[in-house]
């Protein structure tokens, strides 16, 4: 079975650094996408990035573009999101997710993500 676990998240102050970690399992071809989604307070589930395992390629929304990093470790199955120069609005739970077995490059769409992790809180304060 597919499975994603989310985490690195926590409190930090505006300006800040975290890296969340999703580390993944049970997948047998490697066409597919790790996206990271988040959620904050009262708002819909926002796309942030997604990477293809298979070759590299990212996509990022505009509100992370420049700040946040995706990468993967295919050796460790495990693909990270490094976030730079936190902002109190970057405060969400955050999860990541799978389309599996094809992905759509650039997709951040969470209707067509496949599998979900459990979530992780960041909390950026002012």
């Amino acid at each position: 079975d597919v499975q994603l676990q989310a985490s690195g998240g926590g409190l930090v102050q505006a300006g800040g650094s975290l890296t969340l970690s999703c580390a993944t399992s049970g997948f047998i071809f490697d066409d597919f996408g790790i996206g990271w989604f988040r959620q904050a307070p009262g708002k819909e589930r926002e796309g942030v990035s997604c990477i293809s395992v298979r070759d590299g390629s990212t996509y990022y929304a505009d509100s992370v573009k420049g700040r946040f990093t995706i990468s993967s470790d295919n050796a460790k199955m495990t693909v990270y999101l490094q976030m730079n120069s936190l902002k109190p609005e970057d405060t969400a739970v955050y999860y990541c997710a799978a389309q599996y077995p094809l992905f759509v490059p650039g997709s951040v769409a969470a209707h067509e993500y496949d599998y979900w992790g459990q979530g992780t809180l960041v909390t950026v304060s002012s």
